[in-house]
């Protein structure tokens, strides 16, 4: 049998990769994105609850009721912004899901869609699933400022939709407000649509955090993606949201009710009852995590790694350039087999890495013993 595959360039992903590698040399695993620590009991307890006493066959498929009317409290609380329970918000199958449908729900064969490297593995393969062509905005370190007049010499009459990140995964940084204005400004007049990720918009270290929804103009454009994995450390729950303009949202739904359909019935349940009963939980997120990357940070401070600046998602980037000359994914194998900690190299997120750079990431979403055993093994270098 022949087969000839959608996604050709497409193998197993690096994440999948370093946590086996882990595994397999009992290496201390600071490479894929999920806490090694337990979720609130009373949360758990809830699901607990949800599952035993029913709640367990499709939810709706926009999602459950008390779930919607929790997501739409917690954008009005921390954004001021009003959104329409039944037309305006989608719970999905994680953030990933979510994504997925925004894209795919919009972009059509040889539209463009304008990405910024480094940029999450996910979507450039379903923009390739849709028939589009991804065009890349380079984002340099250390502070990875967008470049806006290199993105408006990228937008032409074939441009239909723009992704962007933040708190940005992988590099820690976060958009100021004066990037929203520069993005709208370029794209306002034309026929352009925004996917705004914004999973760890809970997890920043400024004053206040930068978000789409703050932003009228581009708000009524944009699909904006948020996920309770990264907010209530439960990434295995798979409970995602997307909240854009109706017109938006019809679309996608298209897309979700035959991809997923709906949501684990229980979990929807239990986060939208914590929500209601606890409507401070997701503020409680940055100074937690801040306390955790100065953990790491602090333990790090005496060691040959440079550190770079971390003002947002529970990842820190480290160069690695006074010890090795080994390309980013050599020295990440070169760490898991012979120092025990397993990391994850930022070339795997560029389309084109810059030659010289020598940067990996860690993920600080860890037990402090866990990240000072970490510090420990990584400072003897």
């Amino acid at each position: 049998m022949t087969l000839t595959s959608k996604l050709p360039q497409v193998g197993t992903t690096i994440f999948t990769q370093m946590s086996s590698l882990a595994a397999q040399y009992e290496a201390i695993n600071l490479s894929q994105g999920f806490p090694d620590f337990s979720a609130d009991h009373a949360l758990l307890e809830r699901a607990s609850h949800a599952i035993l006493h029913g709640n367990n066959q499709y939810a709706p498929m926009i999602g459950l009721p008390i779930l919607r009317e929790a997501i739409q409290n917690l954008i009005a609380r921390y954004y001021g912004r009003q959104v329409d329970v039944e037309k305006e918000i989608t719970v999905t199958s994680g953030a990933s899901e979510a994504i997925f449908d925004g894209i795919t729900a919009l972009v059509r064969p040889d539209d463009e869609v304008i990405l910024f490297d480094p940029a999450y593995d996910l979507y450039e393969p379903a923009v390739m699933l849709a028939g589009g062509v991804c065009k890349r905005v380079v984002l340099t370190a250390p502070d990875f400022r967008p470049d806006w007049s290199q993105f408006a010499a990228l937008v032409t009459n074939k441009t239909r939709l723009v992704l962007i990140n933040t708190p940005h995964n992988p590099t820690g940084t976060c958009w100021q407000t004066e990037d929203l204005e520069q993005l709208w400004q370029v794209i306002k007049d034309k026929n352009i649509n925004v996917l705004s990720d914004e999973v760890y918009e809970f997890i920043h270290y400024q004053t206040q955090s930068v978000s789409v929804h703050r932003h009228d103009q581009l708000a009524q454009r944009s699909m904006v993606v948020s996920s309770f994995g990264k907010s209530f450390h439960l990434t295995g729950w798979k409970v995602g949201y997307v909240v854009a303009p109706e017109i938006i949202t019809r679309e996608l739904r298209k897309l979700h009710q035959y991809i997923t359909f709906s949501t684990a019935t229980p979990f929807q349940q239990a986060i939208g009852e914590h929500l209601l009963d606890t409507p401070r939980a997701s503020g409680e997120l940055s100074p937690f995590y801040q306390n955790k990357r100065d953990i790491l940070r602090s333990a790090l401070a005496a060691s040959r790694f440079q550190l770079l600046p971390c003002q947002g998602t529970y990842f820190q980037l480290l160069d690695y350039s006074e010890i090795s000359d080994l390309d980013d994914v050599a020295f990440c194998h070169y760490l898991v087999k012979e120092i025990g900690v397993a990391a994850i190299p930022i070339s795997v997120f560029y389309q084109n890495p810059p030659v010289e750079q020598r940067l990996i990431r860690l993920c600080f979403a860890k037990d402090e013993t866990t990240l000072l055993a970490a510090a420990q093994k990584l400072a003897q270098l």
